[in-house]
């Protein structure tokens, strides 16, 4: 995380070959779809995994929140060293360590020791994300970056609704350390395509945010390992409270840095507008509710009804794939309908779906009464991405909208490490694995409280501000907001554009039949 100034313009790469759109699109697709397919890939596998290695409920936690704290806690300062360092430079080092973290899980033997490979994966992937986006729209001439980022989008989008499927299968047919092998070749054939096809590029000088780095980080790490562990050890036992009051200490002292601070990592100013301070609020209980109750779904398949690791990720697809499917369709008639139109009915339609799942759910509920739950979440999932993204971007200044958006990520991110913590700890006071009907036991509360953060997110969304603001932020084109700012909307889109995936594009902006960039 880092301050960002008002964005200057990137340094110009020196002239080379022209390269094929398609190799372009390939070098930054295949890291991003590294990265978001591993952010649902573990998901499938956790039963395995546990009955492997010993795992605990706290311990399959942290296989999940150690990827995600990190990703969150370094995404724009990845991107800040990037505009330093060198964005091709940065971009290769995180596929090169999310690689080799990817081989450190697959050896791991122990709890710990794929937890702390987990937590370097999400420092890499910090890097991938943001960067891939930063040298694409640099690549590609001005006239083929919409559709170009869509396709970006696509990829991502397709990352995050395979996962459990692709987890599935791989461990039906090998092993759960193969979901992590697997990244290694395709690593190694990332790094070699990017190397040979992107150019370097340097943006306006950043100043970072060290103390504030670790100030934030720190806090959430302590306030989500107290949330955790407090089940285990006892709400009341010094270790518990100990981390909570640390984690809150910390935070509090994070938020009097970014006050006194000049050059703060997270500019405060931004939530004095009532539209990104609200927005920042539906992000935040959206993926807090979802992915929390998305951790424990995603076991139930296995654990309670005894299917196979594919066949539960079969069944998750309903709601995964869903978003790719609804999300396009938002981002068209957003104008229409309204941002907050979209953003309260998509949140309503989620929370309607996420608690349809926590009361029709039994040791031997059938799979059609659990699939229309799962169709309502995918609905409003896909209804509430873009219309966020969108307004997080529209409510800050043009010279904020690279942070603005990278801070609303960041929140959504922290969410969905809340959420684990939080579910995980209401399944774990009220259930455990002990049998199936123990886990129903635990299940049913704990997504009810998904279900229930969620639809405070849908009041909130409420007070949204109405059309006129939605019409701005729909119209916001990519193009005159940073690389970083497009990231979140476009991805979340998931429009995947086939026009423009023909000709060639050079460095210097041109296309293959010479042409200038529009």
């Amino acid at each position: 995380m880092t301050a960002l100034a008002s964005p200057a313009p990137a340094a110009a790469a020196a002239p080379r070959r022209n390269r094929p759109l398609a190799a372009v699109i390939a070098a930054v697709g295949i890291p991003t779809f590294m990265v978001t397919l591993d952010n649902l890939v573990v998901t499938t596998a956790l039963p395995v995994i546990k009955a492997d290695i010993g795992a605990s409920i706290t311990d399959l936690q942290w296989f999940v929140n150690a990827y995600t704290l990190p990703f969150a806690a370094f995404l724009l300062t990845a991107a800040a060293l990037g505009d330093r360092l060198g964005r091709r430079r940065m971009y290769l080092g995180g596929i090169v360590l999310f690689t080799l973290a990817s081989a450190a899980a697959a050896l791991a033997t122990e709890p710990w020791q794929l937890t702390a490979a987990r937590a370097i994966q999400g420092i890499g992937g910090a890097a991938v994300t943001p960067l891939s986006l930063t040298l694409l729209a640099q690549a590609v001439p001005d006239r083929l970056r919409n559709a170009s980022v869509g396709i970006w989008g696509g990829i991502s989008g397709l990352g995050v609704a395979i996962g459990p499927v692709v987890g599935g299968a791989v461990i039906e047919g090998l092993d759960w350390s193969f979901i992590f092998w697997l990244n290694v070749p395709v690593g190694v054939i990332a790094v070699i395509l990017a190397a040979t096809v992107l150019d370097e590029s340097r943006g306006g000088a950043r100043r970072l945010d060290p103390l504030g780095l670790v100030l934030s980080a720190a806090g959430m790490l302590l306030l989500v390992w107290g949330v955790a562990d407090g089940p285990d050890h006892g709400w009341t036992s010094a270790r518990v409270l100990g981390m909570l009051a640390g984690g809150v200490a910390l935070l509090t002292a994070f938020v009097v840095w970014q006050r006194r601070n000049s050059t703060p990592m997270l500019p405060l100013i931004l939530f004095r507008n009532r539209a990104f301070s609200l927005v920042s609020v539906v992000s935040l209980t959206f993926s807090a509710g979802a992915f929390g109750a998305v951790f424990l779904l995603a076991q139930f398949f296995q654990v309670v009804q005894g299917l196979t690791p594919l066949e539960a990720g079969v069944r998750t697809l309903a709601w995964t794939a869903a978003p790719m499917l609804v999300a396009p369709v938002a981002g068209i008639y957003a104008d229409r309908l309204g941002v907050r139109n979209l953003i309260v009915a998509g949140q309503v339609l989620l929370a309607a779906g996420v608690l349809w799942l926590a009361l029709a759910t039994t040791t031997t509920v059938t799979y059609p009464h659990m699939v229309t739950g799962f169709i309502l979440a995918g609905i409003g999932m896909g209804l509430s991405f873009a219309p966020i993204s969108a307004l997080a971007l529209s409510s800050a200044p043009a010279d904020q909208r690279g942070v603005a958006s990278g801070t609303n990520n960041t929140i959504r991110q922290a969410g969905v490490a809340i959420g684990v913590a939080v579910l995980a700890s209401v399944f774990s006071s009220a259930g455990g694995y002990s049998s199936p009907q123990s886990f129903v036991d635990g299940l049913v509360p704990a997504v009810l409280v998904g279900g229930a953060v969620i639809a405070v997110g849908a009041v909130v969304a409420l007070f949204l501000p109405g059309r006129n603001t939605a019409q701005t932020a729909t119209a916001t084109p990519v193009a005159t907001a940073t690389p970083v700012a497009a990231a979140s909307t476009n991805a979340e889109v998931a429009t995947v554009a086939s026009a423009g995936t023909t000709g060639t594009v050079n460095s210097t902006g041109t296309t293959g039949t010479g042409q200038q960039r529009d």
